[in-house]
């Protein structure tokens, strides 16, 4: 099995199991620390430093809600599958590994030591930024669209609601952290091509938004 759909399947495990213990009554709750759940399986600077240094890892794979699981497992299945096939599973579970921690130690200083943060977002956009680097040209039809424009499209929609301030519970500058994360891993596995394949998703994003701008007259 491909460790993409290893990494799928133990999100999926995790958070059905967040969900239950946070929803229904548990016997076992006797049994341990209040919110012992939350300060294992979900990050914040002040679960880290009490001692419970494994939710920097738990916490890449527990969502907070269906949607939330559903929509970043498919951005996973297509991204890492994809990289997968070009740079091979160890760089790409190890990618997802280090983009995640590394976004969530930034996150912490900038959403504050308190701040409860999970699930995959961040690991992925550091994928999303590898594959726009090594296959930009890359056709999905999921999302019926290259991957490299795909990339670009999600990573200037973030910066814009950090811009604009779109507010809510979504760490866009977390986004933004693991995308830039996994720009230096593009480089160095896109075998020299990054700058070409750079401006190719540059040139997708440019004929997209003037595509769009006709048809929809904005």
């Amino acid at each position: 099995m491909k460790g993409t759909n290893i990494i799928i399947l133990i999100c999926v495990f995790l958070s059905l199991f967040y969900w239950y213990v946070k929803l229904w009554p548990n016997p076992f709750d006797a049994y341990f620390v209040k919110d012992f759940w939350d300060r294992l399986l979900v990050f914040s600077g002040e679960n880290f430093l009490k001692g419970y240094c494994i939710s920097i890892l738990t916490a890449l794979f527990v969502h907070a809600d269906l949607t939330h699981l559903l929509g970043n497992m498919i951005f996973l299945y297509v991204f890492g599958n994809t990289l997968e096939n070009e740079i091979g599973a160890k760089k790409v579970v190890s990618a997802f590994i280090c983009g995640g921690i590394a976004s969530f130690f930034v996150g912490a200083w900038i959403y504050g030591m308190d701040t409860m943060m999970l699930g995959a977002s961040a690991a992925i956009f550091t994928l999303t930024a590898i594959a726009m680097l090594t296959k930009p040209l890359k056709f999905s039809w999921l999302f019926f669209m290259p991957l490299g424009l795909v990339a670009l499209i999600y990573f200037m929609y973030n910066v814009f609601a950090v811009l604009y301030e779109f507010g809510g519970s979504v760490g866009y500058e977390a986004h933004i952290i693991g995308f830039m994360i996994g720009f230096p891993m593009g480089i160095k596995w896109s075998k020299g091509a990054w700058k070409r394949n750079l401006l190719i998703a540059a040139c997708l994003l440019i004929i997209y938004i003037f595509v769009m701008g006709f048809f929809f007259g904005y």
